[in-house]
């Protein structure tokens, strides 16, 4: 049995009560006070996460935006220094290799934020297909460079402020500053408001060397603020209720980024073939013919991922996430099903376990924040 991995944040666990699980093969936190508890913190104060185990991969070289442009499904040549952007890398046959992010930090100098169980594919996916040679396009799996520390939640901002003389207001949505210092640190860090929750907040990478130290410095600045440190579970209702993808269960290899509602992030007029491209333009132009949709359940029950979804006794799809909310207090799921079903509205049945219960299609996401 291989051992679990860890972060350079593990000893810090235990100091806040920490109820850890094999999380893709990383010995991670499921929760600190309580899912529902972490939760709240984070939607109504501030929540800190360690996502040390995501990937980071360092494409550089003269040849480095061809590349990627022929890799994600999203237009990098919009991008300047200091932006990033969300895409996905995908299949020919439209299914998703992985979704993720791309920071410009110059010229020909891009990280790739990836999904952390799928950084050692993702970088043979990207190794295999590249077509350059190493001066034109260098590929490098950095990961064991960083920490990478989420701060989430309305309080964010005055929190992190707090801890460094950078002016944190002036990095706007989907944009980053990557010389940020933090007090008596001695790293500098790459800081951009971005996050997996629905909430206003940073992710921050730092060199792992400072990691735990930002951790506790980040947690001792947030104490009048309310802050909590947040686990997997609470990670995942709240990006959940975001509307926010989940790899492996909202996209897959089976999964094209289309179905999943994500067609923002196609950008099949770049003026560039990339994989996959002619799959999900077709989808893009007659329609796919199955959808994601948001469901809350009528019937008194949770729909669980893999649960079948019902429609006049025929199975028509199935559930990619499901929960009890905690911020709607109300029994909601994202399903796959066949587009005729996919309308707000219309009713559907849930086979959870042996009983089948009614549920309906709502509008998603199912929570957005105020601004």
């Amino acid at each position: 049995m291989n051992e679990l991995k860890r972060t350079p944040l593990f000893p810090e666990y235990e100091k806040h009560g920490a109820k850890t699980i094999d999380f893709g093969g990383w010995d991670l936190p499921v929760q600190f006070s309580g899912i529902k508890k972490e939760h709240e913190a984070t939607r109504t104060k501030a929540g800190l996460f360690d996502v040390s185990h995501m990937g980071e991969i360092s494409v550089k070289g003269p040849k480095s935006l061809e590349f990627l442009q022929h890799l994600v499904t999203n237009d990098v040549s919009k991008l300047v220094p200091f932006r990033c952007q969300y895409t996905i890398m995908c299949y020919e046959n439209g299914g998703t290799v992985d979704d993720l992010i791309v920071y410009m930090l110059e010229e020909n100098n891009y990280l790739l934020v990836v999904n952390a169980a799928n950084t050692e594919k993702d970088y043979k996916w990207l190794i295999q297909n590249n077509h350059y040679t190493d001066e034109e396009v260098s590929i490098t799996n950095v990961s064991e460079h960083y920490v990478q520390l989420a701060l989430q939640g309305p309080k964010s901002q005055e929190i992190l402020q707090k801890i460094t003389d950078t002016e944190l207001g002036e990095i706007g949505f989907f944009r980053f500053k990557d010389d940020v210092r933090f007090t008596d640190l001695k790293s500098k860090a790459i800081v951009s408001r971005t996050g997996y929750t629905g909430e206003d907040g940073f992710e921050i990478y730092i060199d792992k060397s400072d990691g735990p130290a930002l951790w506790n410095l980040i947690l001792h600045a947030g104490q009048e603020n309310g802050i909590e440190p947040i686990g997997l579970g609470a990670r995942d209702t709240l990006r959940f209720e975001a509307n926010l993808a989940l790899y492996g269960q909202e996209l897959s290899k089976e999964i094209t980024p289309v179905e999943a509602g994500l067609t923002f992030a196609v950008k099949v007029n770049k003026g560039i073939d990339f994989i996959g491209k002619d799959i999900l333009k077709e989808q893009i132009e007659n329609g796919p013919s199955r959808k994601l949709a948001g469901i809350e359940m009528i019937d008194k029950g949770i729909p669980r991922h893999g649960y079948s979804v019902i429609k006049d006794g025929e199975e028509i799809g199935f559930v990619t996430s499901g929960t009890q909310s905690p911020t709607l207090d109300r029994n909601i799921g994202l399903v796959l099903v066949d587009s005729q079903y996919a309308s707000e509205g219309t009713e559907l049945e849930v086979q959870v376990r042996k009983r089948t219960l009614k549920a309906v299609v709502v509008k998603t996401p199912f929570y957005k924040r105020d601004k």
